[in-house]
């Protein structure tokens, strides 16, 4: 497994964004029976706000709540935002049960709402993995024509194998999908970059941002990933790390914001309000 290094640089943007306090949801719900098949809302009071479903990073083993002062953060910037959790790696989760979740999360929480479903990190891989069920074969769990509006990928995790191969996160990628005896079956149904090598596009209209400075997740990841997928709009930010990202008022994630206002500009509104 290849140790981590970063600069003292990245060292501090990560301390400082996962040291905010986490922010308290004013809606909470259930998407299912499961202790983990639960939701936070944050509506932004605008009956015509876009909606916005947000998936959390922390390489499949992590909860929500680092990702709380984003969502509120999102909020008071116009827009509806769902925050789900989910069956995690290292507990409940993993292979399939991980996936079964976000699935359920995108199939369910919109209620016929155009959305832009954004994910950071492995979250962005979630969110692309949705964006690519289309492309599963039609006896896949996930198949599904019932497609996310657009998708909006922040450093993102695209292809599990580059995941592996790097020991990224103690392994993070053998943990979610069971070891390596189930590795390579496993990946074939739910890595982004392995399922649109053969079609080059998921026709869902998709957006992938990132730090030129990030030192978490290998620019590799999204430099191979923008090869293959042929209608992609890629946004790098200079001087711009990993967590940044998700950092409340930050110029990146001001940037995160005004990519979000010309997606749900180019994918219309609906005037139902999230609950």
């Amino acid at each position: 497994m290849t140790s981590r290094t970063i600069s003292a640089f990245a060292a501090e943007e990560e301390r400082r964004v996962l040291s905010l306090k986490p922010v308290l949801a004013p809606v909470h719900g259930r998407y299912g029976d499961h202790p983990h098949q639960t939701y936070d809302a944050w509506p932004s009071g605008d009956t015509d706000a876009p909606l916005v479903i947000l998936l959390h990073g922390g390489y499949w083993r992590y909860d929500r709540m680092h990702l709380t002062p984003f969502a509120a953060y999102l909020s008071e910037q116009g827009f509806d935002v769902l925050l789900p959790g989910f069956r995690r790696s290292g507990g409940a989760g993993g292979y399939p049960e991980t996936f079964d979740d976000v699935s359920r999360v995108v199939d369910t929480l919109p209620e016929g709402r155009p959305y832009v479903l954004a994910g950071h990190c492995s979250g962005g891989h979630l969110a692309l993995w949705c964006a690519a069920r289309g492309l599963l074969p039609p006896g896949s769990r996930w198949h599904t024509h019932t497609l996310p509006t657009s998708v909006l990928a922040l450093a993102p995790l695209t292809d599990l194998t580059a995941t592996r191969r790097d020991g990224l996160s103690d392994d993070a990628a053998l943990q979610l999908l069971g070891g390596e005896e189930h590795f390579d079956e496993r990946c074939r149904q739910v890595d982004p970059l392995t399922l649109l090598r053969g079609a080059g596009t998921t026709g869902v209209p998709t957006v992938l941002l990132h730090g030129a400075a990030d030192e978490e997740v290998p620019l590799t990841q999204f430099s191979d990933y923008a090869a293959v997928h042929r209608d992609l709009r890629t946004v790098v930010l200079p001087g711009t790390g990993h967590y940044t990202l998700i950092e409340p008022g930050a110029p990146a994630a001001r940037a995160v914001t005004d990519t979000l206002r010309e997606m749900t500009a180019a994918g219309g509104r609906n005037p139902h309000r999230a609950r």
